[in-house]
Order: structure tokens, then C-alpha cells, then sequence
């Protein structure tokens, strides 16, 4: 008998919005039944309504950020695709500029305190860490190209340099950052795992990057456009 494996991962969001409301299994279905070859929705929608960035020194300094995506078709028809919902510890940084696009605030909340920052001055942030289990990003890279096991598998891994161009620190203790992969196998031909692999880090980053910028923020949670971040 074959037993299926079945990827899943959460993001812990219990503490914006109302905590009884959950997800259920029908929630699922609704979402299958409802998905459509259009434009995807980003920022406060989905997985991304609750999610928030810039944690080093609790929520209260922390911001919004939500759902990104962003995708590449090369002249060959290779199509190589990202989505994210970040919920991360760090800052959220814009690889193409390097500066902070959203997360720790100042301690007036007015302003950017840049975690590289606080990182490197030794600065006291919060005690005992960022609390396991309470932050992750959750992201998908998907491409036309026909892969196997092994060649998705090294898609995901080379996407997560994405993560760490965009998001700084990551992979910390008190994130459960994972990358799911799939393939269509819709283009014909060897593929070329090279370029497959550093695109999706490039489309992870950039999606990441949106998920920041096209959140519109909340009363305790200001945005990047809110703060001035971009």
C-alpha cells in the first residue's frame, strides 16, 4: 500500500484579529474550489491577514506585512513563480536598495530601527528571544519545467537564499521558515536546474519584499507605506 505524504505548515497569527476563529477543512475546499488562473490577491488576504514582521523587540515595536507573490517567463518559456506569507522575526529588507522596507520599530513606533543595527550594537532585545513557534515564513515556488523529486527538492533549498537576501536575521530560533516546491512539468526538455534554482530565489525575494509593501497595515500594526518603509 502506498500512504501519501502530505506537506502542510501553519502560521501562528493568534494574536491579531479574533483568536476563535480557525480554519477548518471546508475552508480548504472552498479555496480549491474557488482558485482561478487570475491575478492572486496579495497583502492582508489569506494566510497573510494576520501575519506581522520586525518581532527582535516584541509585538508592540512590530509591523504588518501579509501575502506576496512575483514570477519570471524567460524567452525559452521557462516560467518560475513565488508566494509567500511573511511572518517573521526579522526586518523585511528590499534586496535591489538594501535598506529596511518594514519591521522593528524605533521606541516611539514612529520609525525604523533596522535589526542589523540593533544586532551588531549589542542592544538588549527582547528577553529570551523571539518565542519559538509564533513566527514563520511559509513559502511556495513553482515552476513549468518537468522536475523530479530530487530537482524540486533543490529548488527549495536554493530558495531559501531568497529568505535571506529579504528577511534579516532569519532562520532564527523563533521561526519555522519552510519552502514547499512543485513542478508542472509542462515544458518540454531537460530543464536547466541552475537557472530554475536562482530564479526562485530571486522570485522568493521579490515576493517577500510585496508581502510588506502591499499590506495596508492596522491600528497597532503600521505598514510599510504607512511608516514610510518605501
Amino acid at each position: 500500500a502506498k500512504v501519501p505524504i502530505v506537506p502542510a505548515a501553519i502560521l501562528f497569527d493568534l494574536g491579531v484579529g479574533d483568536a476563535k476563529v480557525r480554519p477548518t477543512a471546508d475552508c480548504g475546499y472552498r479555496a480549491a474550489q474557488s482558485a482561478t488562473d487570475g491575478p492572486v490577491a496579495e497583502g492582508d488576504v489569506g494566510a497573510g491577514a494576520g501575519a506581522s514582521v520586525g518581532k527582535l523587540a516584541g509585538g508592540a515595536r512590530a509591523m504588518k506585512a501579509g501575502l506576496g507573490t512575483a514570477s519570471i517567463t524567460l524567452p525559452g518559456g521557462l516560467v518560475v513563480a513565488a508566494m509567500v506569507a511573511v511572518n517573521a522575526v526579522g526586518d523585511i529588507i528590499d534586496p535591489t536598495t538594501a535598506r529596511v522596507v518594514a519591521g522593528v520599530r524605533t521606541d516611539d513606533g514612529k520609525a525604523l530601527a533596522d535589526a542589523r543595527l540593533l544586532v551588531r550594537s549589542g542592544a538588549t532585545l527582547r528577553r529570551g528571544g523571539p518565542n519559538a513557534g509564533e513566527n514563520t515564513t511559509i513559502g511556495i515556488v513553482a515552476t513549468n519545467a518537468k522536475l523530479t523529486k530530487v530537482q524540486a527538492s533543490k529548488m527549495a533549498q536554493m530558495a531559501h537564499d531568497g529568505y535571506a537576501r529579504a528577511i534579516s536575521p532569519v532562520h532564527t530560533m523563533g521561526d519555522g521558515d519552510t519552502i514547499f516546491a512543485l513542478a508542472t512539468g509542462t515544458l518540454a526538455g531537460e530543464p536547466e536546474m541552475l537557472a530554475v534554482g536562482a530564479l526562485a530565489a530571486e522570485m522568493m525575494s521579490e515576493a517577500i519584499v510585496r508581502a510588506a509593501t502591499q499590506s495596508k497595515g492596522l491600528p497597532q500594526l503600521p505598514s510599510a507605506s504607512q511608516l514610510g518603509g518605501r
